[in-house]
């Protein structure tokens, strides 16, 4: 059975020759490690192998591993600096916790919780980095704004102070193949552009959170910046949804 490490080091590849494909380099493009229903223990692996940007699909789930993984660092010679980004749906009795313990919030798509984050961002703490997550294929089952409600949404977060927006994520519907994925995530790469370009947010946005283990290749030559990567680097997931 391949190691979690060895896994990171091919997805890695997998990037670096996608930005190759894409004109474009490597350093550009974040890797997000989704550990959604693995323990801490493969955290704690996965950051041995060099991974510091983390992405959680449950709240407490996610809690949970960034205690134990706080406790584990202060052991290490030299304790590494993790970034933990909330990427699942939030719920407005899940806030507090969130703007207490994430560095970063994807899944915004309504202004009561950006509020609420901001609200209950400790004031000791840098700002929360959020992105606004647009059903950019209309998914009947999907979270996120609507494409053409995201200028609104993202000029009223723009104003809270405890938050810094930092752009958009999607979660498009599973493509039949590589060419329909990559159609889908530029128009997001469109959307983003069209925010950028319209003169009205009061700072440009500079995140694409986009692309998933099947299609970080497509999203990658659409524009992305970041791609939340879970099956390719811990394998399949045989425990239940918390």
């Amino acid at each position: 059975m391949s190691s979690i490490t060895t896994e990171l080091d091919r997805v890695r590849k997998r990037i670096d020759k996608a930005c190759q494909d894409a004109g474009r380099e490597p350093r550009s493009v974040t890797l997000l490690a989704v550990s959604k229903t693995f323990g801490p223990e493969a955290v704690m692996e996965a950051v041995s192998g060099g991974q510091r940007d983390f992405g959680e699909n449950y709240v407490q789930e996610g809690l949970e591993k960034i205690a134990a993984l706080k406790l584990w660092a202060q052991g290490q010679a030299q304790p590494p600096s993790l970034c933990w980004h909330c990427i699942g749906p939030l719920q407005s009795n899940k806030s507090r916790a969130v703007a207490e313990h994430f560095d970063w919030v994807h899944s915004i798509d309504r202004l009561k919780i950006a509020q609420r984050l901001s609200d209950q961002r400790p004031a000791h703490l840098p700002p929360l980095q959020v992105c606004l997550q647009v059903n950019i294929d209309g998914g009947p089952t999907k979270s996120g704004v609507a494409p053409e409600q995201a200028l609104a949404l993202a000029q009223a977060v723009q104003g809270l102070p405890g938050l810094v927006l930092r752009g958009l994520m999607t979660i498009p519907e599973p493509a039949a193949d590589e060419a329909t994925a990559l159609a889908v995530h530029r128009r997001t790469r469109e959307l983003f552009d069209g925010l950028n370009a319209s003169g009205r947010l009061l700072r440009p946005i500079d995140t694409l959170s986009m692309g998933m283990s099947a299609d970080l290749e497509a999203a990658i030559a659409a524009g992305s910046t970041m791609v939340r990567v879970g099956t390719a680097i811990f394998g399949g997931r045989s425990v239940p949804k918390p």
